[in-house]
């Protein structure tokens, strides 16, 4: 890993950004502006670099880049080890969260799904309960709405000893 990244570097710093030494006279840019016969439109069509390698090789040569890890083999394999471990994790994490949302959806569509078959009703109480008609008051907006969503509430609920 660290091999690598030292021979991206090296491979990206072979050729300087900027030149700050004059064209040579066997360059063809040199050649085609002062001796040509080509109109220069035609002439000035040579390959430019990739702006992404540009990019790349000023923003890995910038003096307030830091420099890339050099990890020792071992220390490499730890890091990547705790790397794993925490990607593990918080994949665990996601499922556990996944099977715990599709739980919930699955109990609340059953509760739905016993409302509409009800016996006795016609499933008149399952349509009055699905009716959204007046449920945020008059001219009302969703709770939800009014604020921003998150995964969990707040630590303080209301901060009422706030002043501007």
């Amino acid at each position: 890993m660290a091999a690598t990244t030292t021979g991206l570097l090296r491979c990206l710093h072979r050729r300087p950004l900027i030149s700050l030494t004059r064209p040579s006279p066997t360059s063809t840019a040199f050649i085609a502006k002062a001796f040509s016969t080509t109109p220069i439109t035609q002439a000035s069509k040579r390959i430019r670099p990739d702006k992404r390698i540009t990019l790349i090789r000023y923003h890995l040569s910038h003096p307030l880049t830091p420099r890339p890890l050099r990890l020792s083999r071992l220390r490499a394999l730890r890091h990547w080890t705790v790397h794993r471990a925490w990607q593990v994790h918080r994949a665990a994490q996601r499922v556990a969260r996944e099977r715990e949302l599709e739980r919930m959806y699955n109990s609340m569509r059953d509760a739905c799904d016993a409302l509409r078959l009800l016996e006795g009703d016609g499933g008149s109480l399952y349509r009055r309960a699905m009716v959204k008609k007046g449920v945020f008051g008059p001219g009302g907006w969703p709770v939800e709405a009014t604020r921003l969503q998150t995964e969990w509430p707040a630590r303080v609920a209301w901060q009422g000893g706030w002043k501007r």
